[in-house]
């Protein structure tokens, strides 16, 4: 759906273990899958780590060039000691990448942690009274805590207190053994960064779990989200979301469809007030906004460059949100195309009773029309040669009917994709309208007036003709004898359709009869099948196109006539977008 291609979100249709084996892993907001997010996040935490560990290595060697210089003078081995680890660092922070959480041990502990507790506890026993160096112990406690398992956070925990009690003890027995104080400090320390050791790791296992929960959440919203798209993509019914400035935030190609508007040129979000014909969709947004849902409300859409169309619609209203006003969904249904669904579950069964009724009369009607032929060799009385005469026409009705039957059928079944072409419109209306005029004599009776040169339109070429071949036989019968009674148009409608406009100059067809004259076996005439106009309809059906009627004036020697119009809405060939300026696209 053109809509803004993001569905609110909705409880999940389905949990991750529904999906089928072999389905793509559930991607993240960023794009990345459910593994390669963990890892990025690992990632993302040792790199902090790692520009923590440079930027205290800098703090170091800073403080002991200034203290000395202005304090006392620290030893020469101490200021190379803090160098090479500034160097260590910055070479892990830059060369190294990390080989991922969860592990117990690897080379990673060693070039990271284990470098750390080494360097703070030399700097620690230097016995440096100034200057207590236990806090920054807390840095390699941590990163083991939260990037690697309990095990070995508790175990660097106890290596570290194990040593800082070692140092204390001995400390202690070179001076003098009552003076455990030490020995008590370098214990709570020890406890300390045990205690903290465990609860860190407990609380980053916890975050990481709950981040996978949250990851996995999104995932499946995800995929929600694009079986929701794909649902109303492909959905035949439209859905427009309208907010109350009748601003349409998202709309399905169907909806687009419907509303006359080409999702090539249309802008996501456009206005109901932008063009006239939709003034009435309007109104029912307004009025649902206003009294709440419409249950069911028929519309009709009066376009100035194509024909109307009219669509049944139901709304919806969301709940306000935060900012202050809800959206509206209209939900549309094409009549046409509900009436030709019912259509087509009705004569379903009545075009396989006909085909099997045209068969079983064509073999009886073949021996009668071929006995008349005979006797009619034989006959020399006027009156019994009318007989047969009479016999002989009543027999090619009958073969004409059975023949509209079984083509019938054949229009309604399987296409063949072979015959289906890139047909250049006004060429082919012109070829097939002088073919018409050479074999009818129509004469002046017949103008032609092409009006969407070099536009494309996907349709079979026989059908195309077929079609043309009806709805000219059609007009000729009820058009009067002046110049310029049957009109032949095309019209190109700007990044829309293309139209085939067949007009003639006969009386208003009787309402009666116009609601059903694309019905089957439907004639005014007692001598035609009624089942010319249905053809041209499945035809049309077929290709994508759409056939109707209305009653529209045309000039005729210089003045206005109403005529009755037979219209045909044909699909662009694949790439045949308008090139036409915008003053040729105006309607004839």
């Amino acid at each position: 759906m053109r809509i803004a291609r993001t569905p609110a979100e909705q409880p999940p249709w389905f949990g991750a273990s529904s999906l089928p084996p072999g389905a793509p892993t559930p991607r993240r907001a960023g794009g990345q899958p459910a593994g390669e997010a963990d890892s990025a996040s690992f990632a993302r935490l040792w790199t902090g780590f790692m520009s923590a560990r440079v930027l205290l290595a800098l703090v170091l060697v800073g403080m002991n060039l200034l203290l000395d210089t202005s304090v006392r003078v620290v030893p020469g081995w101490l200021v190379a000691l803090s160098l090479a680890y500034l160097a260590l660092t910055v070479l892990v922070r830059l060369l190294a990448r990390p080989s991922g959480p969860g592990r117990s041990f690897d080379a990673q502990w060693l070039q990271t942690v284990g470098i750390d507790v080494a360097f703070f506890i030399t700097l620690q026993v230097q016995q440096s009274p100034a200057i207590n160096y236990t806090p920054l112990l807390a840095l390699p406690v941590l990163m083991a805590a939260i990037m690697g398992t309990r095990a070995l956070a508790l175990g660097t925990a106890a290596l570290v207190t194990l040593v800082l009690l070692g140092n204390a003890a001995w400390s202690a027995g070179a001076t003098s053994w009552e003076n455990t104080a030490g020995i008590v400090q370098v214990g709570l320390t020890g406890a300390g960064l045990l205690v903290l050791s465990l609860l860190t790791n407990q609380l980053s296992t916890r975050l990481a779990r709950e981040e996978a929960m949250v990851r996995r959440s999104r995932g499946e919203t995800q995929m929600q989200s694009l079986v929701n798209n794909l649902v109303i993509e492909a959905l035949p019914d439209g859905v427009l979301v309208v907010d109350a400035g009748y601003t349409v935030r998202a709309a399905n190609p169907a909806a687009h469809v419907m509303l006359g508007a080409d999702q090539e040129v249309t802008p996501d979000r456009f206005s109901l007030l932008d063009n006239p014909a939709w003034v009435q969709l309007a109104h029912v947004v307004r009025l649902t906004f206003a009294d709440g849902p419409i249950d069911e409300v028929e519309v009709a859409l009066h376009h100035e460059d194509r024909h109307g169309s009219h669509l049944r619609a139901r709304t919806q209203r969301t709940p306000s949100t935060g900012d202050g006003g809800g959206l509206c969904v209209v939900f549309l249904q094409d009549l046409r195309e509900m009436e030709a669904r019912l259509r087509t579950e009705k004569l379903a069964a009545m075009g396989r009773m006909s085909a099997a009724v045209a068969h079983e009369i064509r073999n009886p009607l073949a021996a009668i029309s071929q006995a008349n032929a005979l006797l009619e060799e034989d006959l020399e009385s006027p009156t019994q040669r009318r007989l047969t005469a009479m016999v002989r026409q009543n027999a090619q009705r009958l073969g004409h009917i059975v023949e509209d039957v079984l083509d019938v059928v054949r229009v309604q079944g399987p296409s063949e994709p072979d015959t289906v072409q890139a047909l250049a419109l006004d060429e082919e209306v012109q070829s097939f309208c002088r073919e018409w005029r050479d074999q009818g004599g129509a004469g002046q009776r017949l103008e032609v007036d092409p009006q969407a040169p070099d536009i494309q339109v996907r349709f079979a070429r026989e059908h195309l003709r077929r079609i043309l071949v009806n709805l000219l036989d059609n007009a000729a019968r009820y058009a009067s004898g002046r110049a310029g009674a049957i009109q032949v148009s095309t019209h190109a409608v700007r990044h829309g359709p293309v139209m085939l406009m067949v007009w003639s100059d006969g009386p208003p067809i009787e309402a009666s009869v116009r609601r059903h004259l694309f019905e089957p076996f439907f004639s005014s005439e007692a001598r035609s099948s009624g089942l010319g106009l249905f053809i041209c309809r499945e035809l049309c059906e077929r290709h994508g196109a759409v056939i109707g009627h209305e009653r529209t004036p045309r000039a005729q020697d210089g003045r206005a006539v109403d005529g009755n119009e037979f219209f045909v809405s044909f699909r662009r060939a694949h790439g045949a977008h308008s090139i036409l300026p915008p003053e040729e696209t105006t309607r004839p």
